[in-house]
């Protein structure tokens, strides 16, 4: 148990965390090759998703459920 949740709840959040890097490097990288990128073009556009990704609502969520 933690402080502000369960372990289940963190792994969730965990879990959910990592399909939302997936998601954005996975369509990123499509994008760009559509773009007509390289694969380096590629995978440098897909890096930059991650970089740019906003996890801010998914914390809320989490911040909010676990203060139910």
């Amino acid at each position: 148990m933690t402080k502000d949740g369960s372990y289940m709840e963190l792994e969730d959040l965990a879990k959910r965390i990592r399909d939302a890097c997936l998601e954005a490097v996975i369509q990123e990288y499509e994008d760009a090759g559509i773009q007509g990128l390289c694969a380096e073009g590629r995978w440098e556009a897909a890096v930059g998703a991650l970089r740019t990704l906003d996890l801010a609502p998914l914390l809320r969520e989490f911040q909010h459920t676990s203060a139910d």
